[in-house]
């Protein structure tokens, strides 16, 4: 879809992505980060690139209702079959600079590892503003590439990638920061090895599992970012 940047890794391998995910952060530190700071329970809940879904039933389990907005028809679609049996889950083809939503319709938005470049994101965050009630909130989750193991490896695959600039970007425009520490752990060295190879571009990737042999899971930094409205 128009203005959308292509993810390197979900969009071409799905089923990998799905192993990714059951392997982060299995203590639910994220979680709590955001529940810390806003409660979902009750409300209107929107998932902006969500992906295949996986984290919609999480908030379906309490939310009034969950949205949810992926650009890529393939995944949307492996989306709603996650979700058909939830009635208060919807899911929609959209981009984030052109949210399919009513005007105030949205208490708290979830955006992780869908929308964490900082410069570019403008579009958005102009949409954020429109579908968000007064009084909601909105996270960011990407990771935090100054710190952990698996961050020096995104700065050697990602180069391109400022992870100063982007914080500067989130604070310049009134987001808040919690910063935590995360485990990135697999079932397998297998899992671990494909996994490794859909985040970072092959010759690092190639690098980084030749320098940790046997290893199936390492530390990983992010970043929370959150914005009242």
């Amino acid at each position: 879809m128009r203005g959308v940047r292509p993810s390197p890794n979900i969009w071409h391998h799905p089923e990998t992505y799905e192993v990714e995910n059951r392997g982060v952060d299995r203590a639910g530190r994220i979680w709590s980060a955001m529940r810390a700071h806003t409660d979902w329970a009750g409300r209107d809940v929107l998932d902006v690139g969500c992906g295949t879904g996986f984290h919609l039933p999480h908030f379906a389990t309490s939310a009034r209702s969950v949205t949810g907005v992926e650009p890529h028809e393939a995944l949307a679609a492996i989306a709603r079959r996650r979700v058909r049996r939830l009635p208060t889950v919807s899911v929609h083809t959209g981009v984030a600079a052109d949210l399919p939503l009513a005007d105030a319709s949205i208490d708290v938005v979830h955006a992780r590892w869908a929308y964490f470049f900082g410069p570019g994101c403008e579009p958005g965050l102009a949409e954020l503003d429109r579908v968000v009630r007064r009084g909601g909130t909105a996270f960011v989750i990407d990771n935090d590439a100054e710190r952990s193991t698996f961050g020096g490896w995104f700065r050697r695959g990602f180069p391109e990638v400022d992870p100063v600039e982007v914080a500067r970007f989130w604070s310049l425009r009134g987001w808040s920061r919690e910063r935590i520490e995360i485990a990135w752990t697999f079932d397998s060295r297998a899992d671990f090895e494909a996994v490794v190879r859909i985040e970072l571009p092959t010759a690092v990737a190639e690098q980084v599992l030749t320098e940790h042999p046997e290893v199936t899971g390492v530390d990983y930094a992010v970043n929370v970012w959150w914005r009242d409205f």
